[in-house]
């Protein structure tokens, strides 16, 4: 069951949020600086990170799962978000150049058909960032924050998972070293642990940020032995010899 929206949303009010949402920008904008003249889709809970792209972007709209439920955004204006169905996405073919998914993969039940889902509406060579907790992290061990539900992944997880759906890895990053407690001291101190752990235990981040690039063409793990049976040769079956005739 998915963390329900209000819980999301109490979580990035917090300071404890800020500090995960702090780290998680500052990685993301280094692989995305801006998308200026692009069309960008949020998948997930993904709008703490999207009103920095508003302003360049062509178009920047979000979907929320339904199970989770859905926030109006922008707050001002028209609304950008719609809820529905992560395995049925209410858009056209090869729509968005870019893809931000985060809150989508660690409670999916069907995380693959989500992904192929996502390749679907990615125009060609377009690029999707995942942002999920990292297994060999304390976040993905804490029950109060959102970090803590669901399948957190490791980065290896999480590229085989892209792979198998049609995208290319081209580019990660780990993120949020401070430790998921909202004590006053330890939020101070967030800053310092960011680059501390970057230097001092690398794997320990509570984030793993992973970009793939959409493949029109590619072998899969699941496609696999489907193409070496389609290539496996028939067996043809030799007729019987003829029965000597008797005389």
């Amino acid at each position: 069951m998915r963390v329900d929206v209000l819980a999301l949303q109490r979580f990035y009010a917090s300071p404890l949020g800020a500090v995960a949402l702090r780290a998680g920008a500052r990685r993301l904008s280094a692989i995305w600086p801006k998308a200026d003249g692009l069309d960008v889709l949020g998948l997930g809970y993904p709008v703490p990170y999207l009103e920095t792209y508003r302003t360049g972007a062509r178009r920047v709209v979000t979907m929320m799962p339904a199970e989770q439920g859905a926030e109006r955004w922008p707050a001002e204006g028209a609304a950008l978000t719609t809820l529905g169905e992560e395995t049925r996405l209410p858009f056209m073919d090869a729509v968005f150049n870019r893809v931000l998914l985060v809150h989508g993969l660690e409670e999916s039940d069907a995380a693959h058909l989500m992904l192929r889902e996502v390749w679907r509406v990615m125009a060609p060579e377009g690029r999707l960032v995942v942002i999920a907790a990292n297994r060999w992290s304390w976040w993905a061990q804490a029950d109060a924050t959102p970090f803590g539900r669901g399948r957190p992944y490791s980065r290896a997880q999480l590229a085989d998972l892209l792979v198998d759906a049609m995208f290319q890895p081209v580019a990660s990053a780990r993120a949020l070293y401070a430790l998921p407690i909202a004590w006053t001291p330890f939020i101070r101190t967030a800053e310092a642990f960011e680059r501390v752990g970057e230097v001092m235990w690398p794997a320990q981040g509570g984030l793993v940020l992973m970009e793939a690039v959409k493949r029109l063409y590619a072998t899969t793990a699941r496609s696999e032995g489907r193409v070496l049976l389609a290539k496996a040769p028939k067996k043809v079956e030799q007729p019987a010899p003829p029965e000597p005739s008797g005389h």
